[in-house]
Parts: C-alpha cells; sequence; structure tokens
C-alpha cells in the first residue's frame, strides 16, 4: 500500500491520496476540483473544433470551386 511508504507526518499527501480514491463517481480526471473541469471542458472544445476546421478544410481540397 501506498500509505505504509509515505512519513506519517504528511498528511497533505495522505489526505490528497484518499481523496482521489474516493468512490463518489467522478472520473478521476475531474477530481482535481473546477480547475480541473475548466481544462477539461476546454481540452473538449479545441479538439472538436479542431477537427472540424480539418474536416472542412479536407472538404474544400476535394471539391474545389469551379473557374467561370
Amino acid at each position: 500500500m501506498l500509505i505504509l511508504h509515505v512519513a506519517v507526518h504528511d498528511m497533505s499527501l495522505i489526505q490528497y491520496v484518499f481523496l482521489h480514491q474516493e468512490d463518489n463517481g467522478i472520473p478521476v480526471h475531474l477530481k482535481g476540483g473546477v480547475s480541473d473541469a475548466i481544462l477539461y471542458r476546454a481540452t473538449m472544445a479545441l479538439t472538436i473544433l479542431g477537427s472540424a476546421y480539418v474536416v472542412y478544410e479536407l472538404v474544400c481540397a476535394a471539391f474545389p470551386k469551379k473557374k467561370e
């Protein structure tokens, strides 16, 4: 167990470990609080927008506008 290897006087690390092992239905990547939720949502938004931009560029390259 990890706690056996941690010095007893370091309570902040022990509290951190117990907080992140708690089964409260929150995914592990969101257990850090509000900052983790903001970073997660920003990452997902950038991923979706970046994917949409790549698809748009591929469609534009595949079907160029005709010169009249």
